[in-house]
This record gives C-alpha cells, structure tokens and sequence, in this order.
C-alpha cells in the first residue's frame, strides 16, 4: 500500500474499555436530557394538560355531558405521567439521537456517514409526520366514523387506560408505516433488491399495505385506508429516494468500478 492510500480510519482505533467509558457517558447525557424534558413538561404544562391535549380528539367527538372514566385507583396519576414520560422523551430525541452519532461516527468511513446520517434524520422525521398525521387528521376521521355507529342507547365514556393504549398503537403503527421509504432506500443500498425489482413489486406492495392496515388499525375503513393509502404513497417516494441516494452514497471503490464499467 502507498504511503498515501493510508485508510481513512487509521489511528481512531480505542481501546474496548474506553468504548465502554463512553457508552456510558452518552447514555448518562441521553438520560439527563430526557430527564430535564420530563421536569419542564411536568411543571408545564403538567401531565393533565398534556393527557388533555391527547385527549382532545376523542372528548371533541364524545355525546354532549359525556367524559372519560378511570377504572382503576391510581389511574388518574399514572396515565398522565406516562403521557408525560413519553412526550419528554419524543422532545429529547434530537439530543438522544445525537449522542448516538457521536458515538458510532469516528468507527464510519466518510461514504458511509454520507450514508447513515441522512437515514437517521429522516426516519426522525418521518415517524414525527406518522404520528402527527394520526393525531391531527386520523383520530378525527375514526372518531367521527365509530360514534356515527353508536347506538343512541349507549353512553359513551372511554376509559384513560384503554385509550391511552389505543392512542400509543396508532402512533406506532402509523410512525413505523412512515418509514417505508427508509426500509426501500436500505434494501436497495445494500444491493439485496434493485430498482427495477422494486418497481416491479407495486402491484404485490399494494396488496400488503391494505393487509398490515387492517391488521394494525381498527376494524373500520377509514382507518385502514388512511393508513393503507399513505403506505403506497410513500414506497414510490422510497424507490424515487433510493435511485437518489445510491447515486450519491457510493464507496470509492465502488465509484471506480463503476466509471471503468
């Protein structure tokens, strides 16, 4: 080897227990950040406005005099400070996410840092626009849809518990449908299926995406479509984004191979 090809990671070799050392100290700092988030959050706007706000798509579509119900003794306090919990650590996950990258980038070389931090950004956001798109037009739409059902002889009145579970699959389910594109642009850069097999899959990725929304969502149609239909959507922007970001994440021995071709 030449004294100029001299690898892009020579001298970033560290010893495994300063790895540990770390490790640790970037957990400690995603902690402390989830940490100081949950305190902020919890003196505002507090849990109960924050359980409010999570609410407020269902209370809206609720019978006049209706309300939620606590089932159970310690409901009252547990259920908003897990929605408090979890809100703290969706605003420290910019802070979580960076001490992530610090600690796996001076291992990567510069293509593949080309390659892993736009994934991890984009799947950020594109699981926040997942969960927002459930909560701002979804949850309008099913609620409506499921209380034009109701009997007249039924008083509705949800219990905190059960909707918070409802309202934790839903942001899931919807976050991770979110993330087709990025599921599209890994399988396509590590070569396992390429663009043409891709596009050749729509047809058989259509059907799949109506049978994981009726899986994931509940058992109406406007669920499952708002979920299906998004899933469709965003595995043609994911073949768009792979023809792209293949094109500008090449290693450099794969960028000679390919300008000698």
């Amino acid at each position: 080897m030449a004294a100029d090809d001299k690898d892009e990671l020579d001298g970033t070799e560290q010893p495994f227990v300063s790895h540990l050392i770390e490790l640790r100290d970037r957990l400690i700092r995603s902690c402390i950040a989830v940490g100081v988030c949950l305190a902020v959050l919890c003196i505002w706007p507090g849990p109960s406005a924050l359980f409010d706000l999570l609410a407020k798509p269902l209370v809206a579509h609720l019978p006049s005099g209706s309300s939620m119900i606590a089932t159970n003794v310690i409901s009252p306090f547990l259920v908003p400070m897990k929605i408090t919990l979890m809100a703290a650590f969706l605003l420290a996950l910019p802070v979580v996410l960076y001490q992530v990258w610090a600690f796996v980038a001076p291992g990567l070389y510069s293509h593949e840092k080309k390659l892993v931090l736009p994934l991890v950004v984009s799947s950020t956001i594109l699981f926040f626009g997942g969960v927002a798109f459930c909560y701002f037009f979804v949850f309008g739409k099913v609620f409506t849809f499921i209380q034009s059902f109701a009997p007249k002889s039924i008083t509705a009145a949800p219990d905190i518990e059960a909707y918070l579970s409802f309202v934790l699959t839903m942001f899931i389910a919807f976050g991770a449908a979110f993330e087709v594109p990025i599921v599209v642009v890994v399988l396509a850069r590590i070569g396992l299926v390429s663009i043409e097999k891709l596009k050749a899959f729509r047809a058989y990725f259509i059907v799949i995406a109506f049978i994981v929304a009726a899986i994931l969502t509940p058992p109406d149609v406007v669920s499952q479509l708002s979920l299906a239909i998004p899933m469709v959507l965003l595995y043609e922007m994911g073949i768009w984004a792979a023809q792209i970001f293949i094109r500008h994440t090449q290693a450099p021995a794969e960028e000679g191979a390919s300008t000698t071709n």
